[in-house]
């Protein structure tokens, strides 16, 4: 996929979503790094099963979860970063993806993840994922810890940003 352009790769996404029947409720291109894609809360379910067959969604019963899709531009990154109102938990859909994980400010090793791997990202937890030679792809889990205050795009607390955000 590293040969793709932006557009074919949202596409695909977007097709492969539709064909198993995960409703898509937005889709922002706009990002410097590659994009995301929000899902329909009425398909967490499906989303849950397919992307995380182990995760035993039951659990999170009463509680706001959202689910969404990285795409990673290969050669860009997110921002080094953390959360004060969710925790994570990432699956790598499609190709490999670089990750920083941290319980402080410094910075650790990069860790390859590939296809099926599974990174859980506690509230607070510093992170960043790196796109390597190909296009990633992530299903990611939003886990709200504040009900009162579910987390959003604001929630974002940026360490260090490549592209002055």
């Amino acid at each position: 996929m590293g040969t793709l352009d932006k557009d074919t790769v949202f596409s695909n996404v977007s097709q492969y979503l539709k064909n198993h029947q995960i409703e898509i409720e937005s889709i922002d291109k706009t990002r410097p790094w590659g994009g995301f894609f929000v899902i329909k809360d009425s398909s967490l379910r499906k989303f849950a099963t397919h992307f995380f067959p182990g995760l035993d969604i039951g659990k999170y019963d009463g509680l706001k979860l959202s689910p969404k899709i990285l795409i990673v531009e290969p050669g860009e990154r997110l921002s080094w970063q953390y959360h004060n109102r969710r925790s994570e938990v990432w699956t790598v859909a499609s190709g490999e993806i670089g990750m920083v994980i941290s319980d402080n400010d410094n910075l650790a090793p990069l860790k390859i993840y590939k296809t099926g791997n599974t990174i859980s990202i506690d509230q607070g937890m510093r992170h960043r994922a790196e796109g390597l030679e190909n296009w990633g792809i992530i299903a990611e889990i939003w886990q709200h810890t504040n009900t009162d205050w579910p987390s959003d795009e604001d929630d974002i607390i940026r360490l260090q940003d490549d592209y002055g955000r």
